[in-house]
């Protein structure tokens, strides 16, 4: 059995799909495309896909990760082509790798997120922000299915700035008043914290509350390294096991027959 590991994005309006519409379309798109899926046992066998850590409804996405188990050999690139191509605009695969090393969401401990703040100015944005790393915990609340509970958004946030916004905007809406960016980086903690957890903080400890809801992109995904902070990508290792690989090994190393050697 062969495993692919495969980023994928949501651009655009189809940032809107819940993670069960794209359950659904990759599931269509792999019968496009005629990939010779592994299948569970049982009464109601389903396609082996493995989803790790998927964005929230709502937000676009960069750095979207799954695992696939097929049951003849692929070339990934290949096989990322056929689906980008089965798949609609702004679902798009972008990368793929055969999965030679274990643990791909035990290295997605932090996430890179871009927040655009149409209506809020980059001064106060600016500030909010000076004021939210200041603070050594900022409270937040959130409705659950179990109740409103209270938690520290603080902590998990290990970047927080704010910058002016370049350019034309990626979204749907147009651009006609100021612009705040904010570039945040989160651990993958317990409870999650996510972008609009932060958001109610800079609410609480500045009264940063933008007039529009938040345009909110996740950049980036992987291992957080404690050294230089950043994002690491989490396909990496699986790449440098490719590349590590001798193909040549097993052709010239010589075979060696049952038994042969002994006395």
């Amino acid at each position: 059995m062969q495993r692919i590991r495969l980023r994928y994005t949501k651009r655009g309006r189809l940032r809107f799909t819940s993670h069960r519409d794209f359950q659904r379309a990759f599931e269509r798109a792999l019968r496009r495309a005629e990939v010779p899926m592994a299948y569970s046992a049982g009464f109601t066998p389903h396609p082996k896909v493995s989803y790790a850590n998927a964005a929230p409804t709502g937000t676009g996405s960069e750095a979207e990760y799954l695992e696939i188990a097929l049951t003849e050999q692929r070339d990934p690139e290949t096989l990322r082509a056929l689906l980008d191509e089965s798949l609609p605009a702004g679902l798009d695969i972008t990368d793929a790798v055969e999965a030679r090393t274990p643990g791909l969401a035990d290295r997605l401990t932090a996430s890179v997120w871009e927040l655009r703040l149409e209506g809020v100015a980059v001064e106060d944005a600016e500030k909010a922000v000076e004021a939210f790393l200041a603070a050594e915990t900022v409270e937040v609340q959130r409705k659950t299915k179990n109740g409103v509970r209270t938690f520290d958004a603080r902590s998990a946030v290990t970047e927080l700035t704010a910058a002016r916004h370049q350019g034309d905007p990626q979204g749907d809406r147009p651009l006609d008043s100021a612009c705040a960016i904010l570039r945040l980086v989160v651990r993958h903690v317990t409870p999650a914290v996510r972008p609009d957890d932060v958001l109610s903080g800079l609410r609480a400890v500045a009264d940063l509350a933008p007039p529009v809801p938040a345009a909110v992109t996740r950049l980036a995904q992987g291992l957080f390294d404690e050294e230089s902070g950043t994002v690491t990508d989490p396909l990496a290792p699986d790449r440098e096991a490719v590349t590590a690989a001798s193909p040549t090994a097993a052709v010239t190393a010589p075979a060696t027959a049952p038994g042969a050697g002994t006395a």
